[in-house]
């Protein structure tokens, strides 16, 4: 019999539209019927219903978060309580991500996908159904955030305020908005399989060779331009490295036929600019040989006014300016 997954009727959010999406990835719920409604008795009759019925109870298929007293998160790492999307990932996002990599088993690289995919996509979902502020200890918002975020898109699919529509044309309108937010994750799932997870081992031999580059141990050459950040530090804390062991910068060479070679500062947090050690301040804001003159390294190309980056023509040169800034 065709399995059916219900959600509530009327106004949608991007929660429930991804919840849906992801279940219809899953070989208990591919190809089954939605049903939208606020009817308990049908969807009392549903084999798993989300975002509704005020029950959180994975026994019986049923992943509501409205009820009060409901404080499920991710995992002990997280304070975002879950929205519907967030649950349904919790509960069936090992299986969605493994057939995405077309894998036939839970493996690492199925772990470190599913881990990351919550923390770089869902997570963002979760706390805006929640109402959960990105900067809570700041009155006023750093910068405003994009209209163009997946959940404004899946709220502008709903009729405005002064469009009148049928519940037949808004339900056409959340099966497109639930077609897109899983096409997204797809997406986004995709992107760390081909790109962000096959930068780790490039990152682990560099981390391996650091004391090549200087007996310090705090500078890293990459092989190649990749995703370091988040790769760099969690290997350290793999690795128990301390604070005064840690890596301060990363250099890689430019995607440029001119064979240029980029100095970057390791950051504080992934995400963030603040730095363990920026480069020199004297460097800062000047470019060329005047940058040259005043580092006393040949082939500077510039160091960023912020202090976060910077360039040479040869890796020789930004190991130079490497090493200066780590001793200076």
């Amino acid at each position: 019999m065709v399995k059916t997954i219900g959600t509530h009727s009327g106004h949608f959010h991007c929660d429930e539209a991804l919840a849906v999406s992801l279940l219809k990835k899953t070989k208990e719920f591919a190809g089954a019927q939605l049903i939208r409604t606020r009817d308990s008795n049908r969807l009392a009759e549903c084999d798993i219903v989300v975002d509704v019925g005020g029950v959180y109870d994975p026994a019986t298929h049923r992943y509501d978060h409205h009820q009060r007293g409901f404080s499920e998160t991710f995992s002990d790492e997280y304070k975002t309580k879950l929205s519907s999307a967030g649950l349904v990932y919790k509960h069936f996002g090992k299986e969605v991500v493994m057939h995405l990599l077309d894998k036939t088993e839970i493996d690492d690289d199925v772990e470190k996908l599913y881990l990351k995919t919550y923390h770089g996509f869902v997570e963002a979902l979760d706390a805006n159904d929640n109402g959960i502020s990105a900067y809570p200890n700041t009155a006023t918002p750093l910068y405003k955030e994009s209209p163009t975020s997946l959940h404004h898109r899946v709220a502008k699919m709903n009729p405005k305020w002064n469009v009148t529509m049928t519940d037949a044309e808004i339900d056409t309108r959340f099966v497109e908005a639930s077609e897109m937010t899983g096409n997204e994750l797809v997406d986004y799932v995709k992107g760390l399989q081909e790109s962000w997870l096959p930068a780790r081992s490039l990152v682990i031999d560099a981390l391996d060779k650091a004391t090549d580059v200087h007996p310090s141990g705090r500078i890293i050459a990459l092989e190649r331009s990749c995703p370091w950040k988040e790769h760099l530090l969690e290997l350290e804390k793999e690795r128990n490295l301390s604070d005064d062991k840690s890596i301060l910068y990363v250099l890689y060479p430019e995607s440029t036929p001119e064979g240029n070679w980029r100095i970057q500062c390791v950051p504080l947090r992934p995400e963030g600019f603040e730095n363990r050690k920026s480069l020199p301040e004297a460097w800062r804001g000047f470019r060329d040989d005047e940058l040259s003159r005043i580092s006393g390294v040949d082939g500077c190309i510039f160091t960023h006014a912020g202090g976060f980056i910077g360039g040479n023509k040869s890796k020789q040169g930004a190991c130079e300016m490497a090493k200066l800034a780590v001793e200076l």
